[in-house]
Parts: C-alpha cells; structure tokens; sequence
C-alpha cells in the first residue's frame, strides 16, 4: 500500500433516507476550507505540566516495543490542549507492526500503572493497543482509521493518516463510528452488576459511560450540525438543538463525563431509559454499524 500523498476524498456515500432537508450549510468549528474535519491536537499544544509524562511515555514506547513498534499517537486533552493537572489521563494509541499478542498487551498495562505512579500530574493512563493491518483495514476506515487520522496526534514512527482519505462529518461516519450503540447496552448491563456497590467503584463507569453517550448523541446531528468538537458541553449543546426534549438529560451528562458521581441512579438511567433511545434513533437516522470480527466472535 501506498501513501495517498494529499489524502484525496474518499467517497461520501448515499444520503440516509432520514437526512434533514434542511441540513446546515454553514462550517461549524472543526472543519477546513473544504469542509473536511481537521485533525484536532499537536505536540506543540501539549501544555508544559504534561511534557514530561508525554517525554516517559515516548521513550518507554520505544524501549518497550522495539522493533514490534509501528507507530504512537497521543490522543484527548493533553494534545488538545485543554488537560486539567491531576484531573486528566494520558491517552496513548499503540500500533504494532502485526496483531499485538499478549506480551504486548501486558507491556501496555505495565506502562500505564508506571507512567500513572509517577506523573502526579495524570489520573490514570488509557492505552488503545492495535496492529497496523487492523487500522488501515477497509473495514475500519471510518471508524478507527478516522479515529487515527482526525483524533489522535503522531508521536512516534510513520503517521498512518497519510494512507487514510479526509473525511466529512457526514451520515456514513456517523454510522461507523458510534452506530454500536444497541450491541454495547447488553455489555454495559453485565459491568454494572458486576460493580461493588460503593461510589467511588462506580465512578469511573459514570464517567466512561456519559463520556460515550454524549459523543453519540453528538454524531447522531453531527451531520446537521455540519462540524466537529471533542469538548463534551458543546457535544450536548449541539445534540440539543435538535433533540430539545432529550437536551437536559445531555447535558448532565457532559457534566458527569467530567466531574462523576457514583449514583447508581445514574447507571442504571443510562442502560434503561437514554442509552436505549439513543440506540434506537441513531439506528432509525444513520442504520447499523457495519459488524466488526471482534463483534461475532
């Protein structure tokens, strides 16, 4: 496979049949000239307080993985730029050159708890851990290769985005993207009954789950709305204007996204009442995301 050079368009594909007439034809935030989205973050945006952590991850990456390692990319706030000291986590993609084995994975988690004990800066450290075959799959173009290509900022080896098309905030990547919805509530289910019962245990599934639930809502009028933005208050602020009567609902949970609770009331809301609307229009508007291996296994 060869680089695409200026990363030409790829294909749009067919209007849903439940498009807006009356879509947005003004730019929001997050979008070029051309209307393409643009790659959010840069190492340069990384605010000082964080530099030292990005400088241990990018090191330990490279001892670590070695020759295994294809690639490294930092994603969320500290490369957006809008990190809070000892609030926010350190968000690193790991592209190895084959399928990562357990070994790699292990060498994921071990990195994290380390990079987590030692930056008092950070809360916490998420690694996403794939091989490059599985990124650059023609199944995964709108999902994880847009993911790649407009969400995540290169740290180390070859930037992957140069063999990815641009991509528009159009219904096609709205379905890929977060068109899953119904298949993770069964999943989700099966986590909070296995939760202890104590708020600080439930916690970080509040924040994970209304963190998912806005970015979902948000794409399901991503389309409408004609932009992109990864801050979760204009994510709700945006689903709102077109879905006034679910709009509050949203926008407490952009607010438990970032400062959760371990209400079980919470939980149990998300995978009873807003989780399976959310699911059921977003099906109606964008269809179903296309089925992964991972999802048939």
């Amino acid at each position: 496979m060869t680089p695409l050079g200026d990363r030409k368009s790829a294909p749009r594909g067919p209007v849903s049949r439940h498009s807006d007439p009356m879509r947005e034809t003004v730019h929001h935030s997050g979008l070029d000239a051309q209307g393409y989205i643009e790659r959010e973050g840069a190492l340069g945006r990384v605010p000082h307080a964080f530099r030292p952590v990005v400088a241990s991850a990018r090191d330990r990456l490279i001892d670590l993985y070695g020759g295994r390692l294809d690639s490294a990319y930092l994603y969320g706030s500290i490369p957006r730029g809008t990190a809070r000291v000892g609030r926010s986590d350190l968000d690193l993609l790991v592209v190895t050159r084959q399928e990562p084995t357990e070994e790699d994975r292990s060498a994921a988690r071990s990195l994290g708890e380390a990079l987590d004990k030692e930056f008092p800066e950070i809360d916490g450290v998420g690694t996403l851990l794939y091989g490059r075959a599985r990124l650059l799959s023609e199944p995964e173009t709108y999902d994880l290769g847009w993911f790649v290509a407009c969400l995540c900022t290169p740290l180390l080896g070859e930037d992957l985005a140069e063999y990815l098309p641009r991509y528009r905030p159009d219904s096609l990547l709205a379905r890929e993207t977060n068109g899953d919805l119904a298949l993770l509530l069964p999943r989700w289910r099966e986590r909070i009954a296995k939760v202890q019962d104590t708020d600080e245990a439930r916690r970080p599934l509040v924040r994970f789950m209304s963190r998912h639930l806005v970015r979902t809502g948000f794409t399901l009028v991503m389309p409408r709305w004609n932009g992109w933005t990864s801050d979760l208050g204009e994510m709700a602020g945006a689903f709102g204007a077109y879905y006034p009567e679910r709009a509050e609902e949203m926008r407490g949970a952009a607010v438990l996204g970032h400062e959760p609770t371990g209400d079980a009331g919470v939980l149990r809301s998300y995978v009873d009442d807003l989780g399976p609307w959310l699911a059921e229009e977003y099906a109606r508007v964008h269809g179903v995301k296309a089925p992964r291996p991972d999802d048939i296994a």
